[in-house]
């Protein structure tokens, strides 16, 4: 069931119709966004969700955020900043890269690739490669482990902290031989919004919440459902790193996390380290959505807010066009209730969803395209407060 309603209560039942369908936020609202962000006096979390937070600005050289910056979390993708590194370790300034490793570490820094992660796991020892790497005091670790013993062959269950997420990327940009810290950054910078094993919309949280320049890695594990993005995607269950259904860890293995972690600004000014854990249950595009949030409110110097208001919306796997029309290029698909960036609005080809229709169109600067009005959650046809495009 999918249409725009009007008026306060009519808004109020097509919130609850997206909670039902989509996983969409019980309250969608729009925010308003743009220019230079302003200091936060405290993270803003989310109700239901876990988190742990570092945010270090490298010019200060002091941590402008931190909560539960030590407390441990499974790494999901987030560790395979730790493969490449120690694939790359001690090879020597002239070392060439294989094209065969080449070909595996793109896609894995790039697109989070899993069945790179595989191979390096399994190639270069597994938990071996978590000890080795605490074992390097050039890069810091004090809360990382390998995964438990009956999970050794998952690699996404290594544990990690926020603040030692911050420690590795300070050793990537402040120690690291300079071709490993170009070869890395430089992927990072290059991610793509899907991932190429389970094909998630993978620019969540700091991609969505700063205009580049940006580098991240992020991580996500646990049963999510449709979380798929792409123009031809299909709807994708978990995906692959999550495994078999846990048991009781000292460190949480259940529960669907969220991370987004990487560099902001200039000269990658500022370090952030967001790693959440999101209730059982809860759908991709509402953890996509609160972990967005919850970095727009992190005080993070040298980064800048895209320009724009941020609405709800409803509707499962809703395709963004080239224009604002069905017969224009789809661009990809989005999570299901996720918010999005609206940066003006155009006339366009006439949508209907009986009884309702709708001829306005939101253009997404993030994603280079265009949505359907019908599918924000906001009362009227034409959005309030934001401009007509030029």
């Amino acid at each position: 069931m999918r249409m725009l309603l009007r008026g306060a209560a009519a808004l109020a039942a097509v919130v609850t119709v997206a909670s039902l369908t989509s996983g969409a936020a019980a309250q969608p609202r729009a925010e308003r966004a743009a220019g230079t962000i302003q200091s936060s006096a405290a993270a803003q979390i989310p109700p239901g969700v876990t988190a742990g937070i570092a945010v270090f600005d490298r010019q200060s050289g002091t941590f402008t955020e931190q909560v539960d910056d030590s407390a441990q979390f499974r790494s999901a993708s987030v560790v395979k900043l730790l493969l490449a590194l120690d694939f790359l370790w001690d090879r020597g300034p002239d070392y060439v890269i294989p094209a065969a490793d080449r070909a595996r570490l793109e896609p894995m820094l790039r697109g989070s690739d899993d069945a790179a992660a595989d191979h390096y796991w399994s190639t270069y020892g597994g938990p071996a490669i978590i000890k080795r790497m605490l074992g390097r005091p050039e890069v810091g670790l004090r809360d990382t482990a390998a995964p438990p013993a009956e999970y050794a062959g998952f690699w996404g269950y290594t544990a990690i902290s926020a603040r030692d997420t911050v420690a590795i990327y300070r050793y990537i940009l402040e120690k690291a031989p300079a071709p490993v810290r170009t070869f890395i950054m430089d992927n990072l910078r290059r991610s793509t919004r899907c991932s190429t094993t389970d094909h998630f919309d993978q620019h969540f949280g700091i991609a969505g919440s700063f205009d580049r320049p940006w580098a991240v890695k992020q991580g996500w594990s646990g049963k999510y459902a449709k979380g798929t993005c792409g123009s031809q995607a299909t709807p994708s269950a978990a995906p692959a790193e999550s495994g078999s259904a846990p048991r009781a860890a000292a460190v949480d293995l259940s529960r669907p996390a969220l991370h987004t972690t990487g560099t902001v600004g200039a000269d990658d000014r500022t370090i952030v380290a967001v790693l959440t854990l999101h209730a059982a249950g809860t759908s991709y595009g509402k953890a996509y959505t609160d972990t967005g949030r919850l970095t727009r409110s992190l005080n993070v110097p040298g980064g800048v807010r895209p320009a724009g208001t941020w609405f709800g919306t409803w509707g499962e796997l809703v395709s963004v066009r080239r224009g604002p029309s069905t017969g224009t290029e789809r661009i990809t698909r989005l999570p299901a209730g996720v918010e999005v960036l609206v940066g003006c609005q155009t006339r366009g080809e006439v949508v209907s969803v009986p009884p309702y229709t709708n001829d306005w169109w939101a253009y997404l600067p993030q994603y280079g395209g265009f949505i359907s009005n019908i599918y924000i959650s906001s009362p009227d046809n034409r959005l309030p407060n934001v401009p007509e495009c030029a």
